[in-house]
């Protein structure tokens, strides 16, 4: 696997491996993760400025 970008989202401090085809979410602990289970997990409980996985709804890139 090549290297990617890593992004740590301030809010929730999960680490997301930015992939050609589909990004990697790394939480703190169990298996690896998509944006998508990282939304329905944390981040629409959160709902906090500065989160970088937004909602596709609102116009914003998963």
């Amino acid at each position: 696997m090549s290297q990617g970008q890593v992004q740590v989202c301030p809010v929730c401090s999960v680490k997301i491996l930015k992939l050609v085809g589909e990004d990697r979410v790394i939480f703190s602990t169990g298996a690896f993760g998509t944006r998508e289970m990282l939304r329905s997990r944390v981040c629409r409980h959160v709902q906090k400025a500065g989160c970088i996985n937004k909602d596709a709804s609102s116009g914003t890139k998963l």
